[in-house]
């Protein structure tokens, strides 16, 4: 396990005891914690970090991703949260690889991670198993690619389409 600072702080460590064998690396930066993770635990760990009431994280406040191309894993997926009781923040992190980019979705446990994997999905391509309602968000259905991939081009042309009327266009729908 690498660590960035050597002092742990007191939700890593929360973490740490209830999955000795999840947490691979964690740093402390001006008191705000970071912990990577095993991908395929991020449902327990989240579903611990919120419901503890050591840690209290109510709030997701994003899901982001970071494209490492060249190293492998090659993605990122990052998660903002805050304990507002305790007005501190946690951010933890897993890596998903190229060849199976998927990782469990967390709607369930916050309904506001919907938009924000939806988000996630689009602009990096990565998939949330067991989304709801898993397809873009911010570009068009034809739309090809994924245009925050450092390997997507600069240059590229999109296929135009005709423009649609507003029924067509949106789906009111609650996802």
């Amino acid at each position: 396990m690498s660590t960035e600072s050597s002092e742990i702080g007191k939700f890593t460590q929360l973490v740490q005891e209830q999955f000795p064998s999840v947490v691979l690396s964690f740093h402390n930066h001006r008191g705000d914690e970071t912990i990577s993770i095993d991908r395929d635990y991020i449902v327990p760990v989240c579903k611990f970090i919120r419901d503890d009431p050591r840690l209290k994280m109510q709030m997701l406040v994003d899901v982001t991703a970071v494209d490492y191309l060249g190293e492998e894993p090659r993605f990122e997926v990052v998660y903002h949260f805050k304990s507002l009781a305790m007005g501190q923040r946690l951010r933890v992190k897993a890596r998903v690889p190229e060849g199976d980019c998927r990782i469990d979705s967390i709607h369930e446990l916050w309904l506001c991670a919907n938009w924000y994997e939806r988000e996630c999905f689009d602009m990096y391509g990565i998939h949330f198993n067991n989304h709801p309602n898993l397809k873009r968000l911010l570009m068009y259905e034809e739309f090809e690619g994924y245009p925050l991939r450092k390997d997507y081009p600069v240059d590229g042309q999109q296929p135009r389409v005709p423009l649609r009327e507003v029924h067509e266009r949106y789906s009111y729908e609650r996802s």
